[in-house]
């Protein structure tokens, strides 16, 4: 089996590209050298001081997470540490009511379905989450209208509390991290400016999290969305020891909110320590729950997915709501899940209290979007990077559990697609599990490998080589033939219609620089041909998402 790319190698980022026939026909054809990303964020200078102090403290994830990090052992994070951090801040994560998220996948997507139902009642809402894609002022929310922090007001929220910070890191002999800082400050702001409530998302597993200094009286509902095998070594090595991480933000007499759905003995942890902490279950998988994904539709050439949403609770806390023809502009089987977790807490804040209409909730889900999460890019976006007319979808998935959901969304968005992939990958994921559901799953024109640095370091960024290493295996063992296109003519001839092309070994592996191969991805898509549409879709982790998107870093 051949396994032979495109052309020797693309460009990568610092390195210069080969002089092949089909390298020069495409440098000069495409403007190959431009590798700058597109630019949405301008820099934020009132930022500088505050981005400077937080870079300066432990990254994980620049660094990557310790073994045994999330677990409660020796090995875990000090959990201590961050609570005395509060402690001087006068702790503030005690005066506000919050819904903590926990999860393998799924709590970033469920938190922005939960704070847009509540906003959309007319709370204020702080929404704490990670990573950011464009600017670090994504992970911080605040108010009703779901905007990121602005600048101004963040570095004057960091001015206010450097003094204590400097004082907390001196006490700590420096080994505060970026995250518990950043965690530190984002619970300082929602006490300050009196927010309804903050929905936080835990960072790592749950029982060690920074974010897990919310008290019982604060916290309104716990939830965890979904176990699986990322960060396994973090987490204890088994998914036992994963669920028994993530079951550490159960409080008390505080209801759990259950997504799933769960392997029978995992959901029989997380139900045992509820049960040990008298904490009532509602879970959005229950067999009364009723969540159908029913068309797709496009709306002012934006794509969504018409669902019913019928959710009936009878144990532990009786719940009920019927909602028809939601448009939830998140695409996926897996969203309609998450829509599904997040109107189940909804429900529970109804029933402890919460105003929470079902036309808020209905408006809520509607209105929830989330960046990098199955995005198409606007025609706007795609013209800046110089692919008038493509169709570019980006999602940061990077477990095999993610991929097969984006494989899903592709197929039920796009079914009669042209497909080109463009990914890259942190090293510490399951490469060859990622590559196989998106191989098994659909017909594909070509992969092209890139590098993207992971929260603004290469140290966790998985060389091209390496990735196409890992999908050439797993190509291998699925059976499937990897084109050779190698000449300048071959290059040329690449705009067949989809017949011709899968009769000549059509997948097609090689790397470049991000920018390089979307602008190759597009050159071999060419203008769709009859009812097909040429889609290239850029994945393998939140961080290439990001590098396509401008991100600065911080």
């Amino acid at each position: 089996m051949k396994s032979v790319g495109l052309f020797h190698r693309l460009s990568t980022i610092h390195r210069q590209i080969p002089a092949s026939p089909a390298v020069k026909f495409l440098k000069h054809s495409y403007n190959l050298d431009q590798t700058q990303p597109m630019c949405i964020f301008s820099d934020e200078p009132e930022l500088k001081e505050f981005i400077d102090f937080i870079d300066n403290l432990k990254n994980y994830e620049k660094a990557g997470v310790p073994k045994g990090a999330g677990t409660d052992s020796d090995d875990g994070f000090d959990l201590g540490r961050m609570r005395r951090l509060m402690q001087l801040l006068g702790n503030p994560q005690c005066n506000f009511k919050a819904v903590h998220v926990a999860g393998t996948k799924g709590k970033g997507s469920t938190a922005a379905f939960l704070s847009s139902i509540l906003r959309a009642q007319g709370y204020s809402v702080g929404c704490y989450t990670s990573p950011h894609i464009r600017t670090i002022r994504e992970r911080i929310t605040l108010g009703a209208s779901g905007d990121p922090i602005s600048a101004k007001a963040l570095n004057h929220h960091f001015q206010s509390l450097r003094m204590v910070l400097d004082k907390a890191i001196e006490l700590e002999n420096g080994c505060l991290s970026h995250f518990e800082v950043l965690t530190a400050v984002a619970y300082s702001l929602f006490a300050r400016e009196s927010v309804d409530i903050a929905v936080i998302e835990a960072g790592l597993g749950g029982a060690r999290d920074a974010t897990n200094v919310i008290p019982r009286s604060a916290l309104a509902a716990s939830i965890i969305t979904s176990i699986g095998e990322e960060h396994l070594d973090a987490l204890g090595g088994s998914l036992e020891s994963i669920a028994v991480a993530k079951s550490g933000i159960i409080k008390d007499g505080r209801p759990l909110v259950l997504g799933g759905p769960f392997l029978p003995h995992i959901e029989r942890i997380l139900r045992d320590k509820a049960c040990s902490k008298s904490s009532p279950v509602v879970s959005a998988s229950d067999t009364g729950n009723r969540s159908t994904l029913k068309s797709l539709d496009r709306m002012r050439g934006r794509p969504f997915q018409y669902c019913d949403l019928v959710l009936q609770i009878e144990k532990d806390l009786q719940l009920f709501i019927e909602l028809f023809n939601v448009k939830l502009s998140m695409l996926g089987h897996h969203q309609l899940k998450n829509a599904a977790t997040a109107t189940c807490a909804a429900l529970c804040l109804r029933g402890q209290g919460w105003e929470l209409s079902d036309e808020s909730i209905r408006a809520g889900l509607e209105n929830a979007f989330l960046i990098g999460r199955s995005q198409i890019l606007t025609q706007n976006e795609a013209e800046r990077l110089g692919l008038s007319g493509a169709t570019i979808l980006l999602d940061g998935a990077h477990t095999k559990e993610s991929a097969r959901a984006l494989a899903n969304t592709i197929e039920m968005a796009f079914p009669k697609a042209r497909l080109v992939l463009v990914v890259a990958m942190a090293n510490d994921k399951d490469h060859l599990g990622f590559a196989k559901e998106l191989l098994s799953a659909r017909y594909l024109e070509a992969v092209f490998f890139a590098e993207a640095s992971i929260a603004g370091e290469k140290s966790r960024a998985t060389s091209a080589s390496s990735l196409r290493g890992s999908w050439t295996q797993a190509s291998r063992e699925l059976g499937i033939d990897i084109g050779d296109y190698v000449n300048e003519p071959e290059v040329k001839d690449l705009n067949l219609n989809h017949a011709e092309r899968s009769e000549r070994q059509p997948i097609l592996f090689a790397e470049g620089s991000l920018m390089a191969s979307i602008k190759a991805g597009g050159q071999m898509l060419g203008p769709g041909s009859g009812c097909q549409t040429g889609v290239i879709v850029v994945t393998g982790s939140l961080h290439v998402v990001a590098a396509l998107l401008g991100s600065r870093q911080g």
